[in-house]
């Protein structure tokens, strides 16, 4: 076998030791293994940042190296020490001779050695080499160099240790680690990643750190308090597609960050902002990217005046026209003084407003949402627009929407609110004969731009609520030229009746139906071909040239760096 064969046969044997892994365990304890091609980009870019002679100079500790994927490309392994928490891991580095040379051992990172009072004692397992304890003890440059477990628990008083449990909130006791139980950083101790890197501050308190991870420790507002605890300075880094990594499901970036980091420092070092390099999942250059830390009182969801509940009783939806059938926890099962609506308005980054950000005729079933009065109408329309009109993307999936900066004109919260009445994600909607919690409800649609007569509706709306609202303020004519189009589709509505599946599916008993009961039940007409055709090309067109329009100014004022 040629030299060249046997390289090649070497590296397709590293990336198949991951499967000796079962894919499901992996997902269970949210570890997910580094592929080779993206530990080459990393080695690359600590040889940039390090210095070329970095692997003779720093003693590396990867204390969740799983199968070893981060090691393999270390020439002076000798230096390396790589503990993982399943013995499994070891025994499959050793059947594959994976990093021979390095110290390889079984340490559970979170729970070993971590006595009653958070103090790190190394006699209690006698598992850390003694020449691994020494470099810690004499300042020896050290490196972390790791791809720690994503797992979070969702919530702090329900994690699970029953093996097999496939629940995020029911990782293996993620948030009652020892590290855990010391820490006081409010919900970023149910994060892994955070509770790998309080421990090493600790144990390591100048240590360089090299770890892949999600972005959240960077940028998530619920890790505002370990940000102002945690002090590292920021040297280099690149961010890469999550589909990089076998068994990662969504699309958002993992960062590969290199820190500098000094806990003995009277000064503190603040995240502020970090400015890395975007490469693909087949580690192609795309160019750079910046991710911001900003204090959590700057950010939209907290600019929005949020009426408080009344006692007057409110049907929970969980969607347009389906009452909630959840028995835990419902909210929105009351009006607030003068709502017309409720928002779905969960998180403030894109990862949350991509699937919760919607309007309801009702109040909404679950946490994350706020009622719309006449009052806040305004404000609602240009969050409902800022979250929704910007494509998500996985390079802008953890990106921050912010308070604005720049003036806000009535053409804009106009324009702003034109695009949210005709959004495929206003859900508001009438209906009659909805069954809730042993009572039957009705749902009225307050968002209707148009009277009966404008539209040729053949029965009284009970609502006009929008069209009062509207009739004194001036449009542009791009949220004109909606309207126009807009109008043109309600007509087209009300010329027929539509068949009992149809009225069924949507609830269509009343006259105020919605912008989403419309639209679904045209399109079921076009395809049915039992009607006349109705285009929407018109209305689509007229749209996107309002979707145009407002794109480049949520940069401008501020909503998004």
């Amino acid at each position: 076998m040629s030299l060249f064969q046997k390289l090649q046969q070497c590296t397709v044997e590293l990336e198949r030791r991951n499967s000796l892994i079962p894919l499901d365990e992996r997902s269970f304890k949210g570890a997910f293994y580094t592929p080779l091609h993206i530990v080459e980009k990393a080695y690359d870019l600590l040889t940039q940042t390090l210095g070329k002679n970095w692997q003779q100079k720093y003693i590396v500790w990867d204390m969740c190296c799983g199968v070893g994927n981060l090691e393999t490309k270390h020439s002076f392994p000798r230096n390396v020490y790589m503990s993982t928490l399943d013995q499994a891991d070891v025994e499959v580095m050793k059947a594959t001779r994976t990093c021979v040379q390095a110290e390889r051992f079984q340490y559970d990172y979170l729970n070993d050695d971590i006595t009653e009072n958070g103090e790190i004692d190394y006699s209690l397992t006698k598992k850390v080499p003694k020449k691994l304890q020494e470099a810690i003890k004499t300042g020896k440059k050290i490196l972390v160099l790791m791809n720690p477990p994503y797992a979070e628990a969702m919530n702090a008083d329900n994690p699970s240790n029953k093996a097999g449990s496939r629940q995020a909130e029911q990782k293996v006791g993620v948030s009652k680690t020892s590290i855990a139980a010391g820490m006081d950083v409010g919900f970023a101790k149910r994060d892994l990643v955070a509770q790998f890197l309080t421990r090493i501050a600790k144990e390591i308190p100048t240590a360089t750190i090299a770890t892949f991870g999600t972005l959240k420790y960077v940028v998530a507002p619920n890790f505002e308090l370990f940000r102002q605890k945690w002090n590292a300075k920021f040297q280099n880094g690149f961010i890469v597609h999550s589909k990089a990594f076998d068994g990662l499901t969504g699309n958002f970036p993992i960062g590969f960050l290199i820190w500098k980091t000094n806990q003995r420092a009277r000064i503190k070092t603040p995240i502020e902002e970090i400015s890395v390099e975007v490469i693909n999942k087949d580690a192609i250059p795309l160019g750079e990217k910046k991710f911001y830390n900003i204090p959590s009182r700057r950010f939209l969801s907290e600019w929005i005046i949020r009426p408080e509940a009344n006692n007057v009783p409110a049907l929970p939806l969980k969607n347009a026209v389906t009452p909630t059938t959840s028995r835990k926890d419902v909210r929105g099962t009351n009006w607030a003084v003068g709502a017309v609506a409720s928002m779905i308005c969960k998180g403030n980054d894109f990862q949350n407003a991509t699937r919760s950000t919607a309007l309801l005729s009702s109040g909404y079933c679950s946490a994350g949402a706020f009622f719309v009065t006449k009052e806040n109408l305004w404000q609602a329309a240009i969050v409902f627009t800022v979250r929704r009109i910007v494509k998500p993307t996985w390079i802008n999936d953890r990106d921050q929407f912010l308070q604005p900066t720049g003036r806000l004109t009535d053409k804009f919260k106009n324009d702003c609110l034109v695009w949210m009445l005709f959004n495929g994600s206003n859900l508001t909607a009438s209906a009659d004969h909805l069954k809730w919690n042993h009572r039957e409800w009705s749902i009225v649609n307050h968002f209707i731009p148009y009277t009966e007569t404008e539209v040729g509706a053949t029965g009284r709306f009970e609502s006009d609520f929008m069209v009062r609202y509207m009739d004194d303020k001036t449009f542009s004519p791009e949220s004109r030229a909606v309207l126009d189009a807009g109008r043109e589709l309600w007509r087209a509505y009300f010329r027929h009746a539509d068949n009992r599946a149809t009225r069924d599916r949507f609830m269509l008993n009343r006259h105020d139906v919605g912008w989403y009961q419309i639209r679904g039940a045209l399109k079921i007409r076009n395809e049915s071909g039992d009607f006349p055709p109705v285009s929407f090309v018109l209305f689509e067109q007229a749209y996107a040239a309002l979707t145009d329009k407002l794109r480049p100014r949520i940069y401008e004022l501020g909503f998004l760096k």
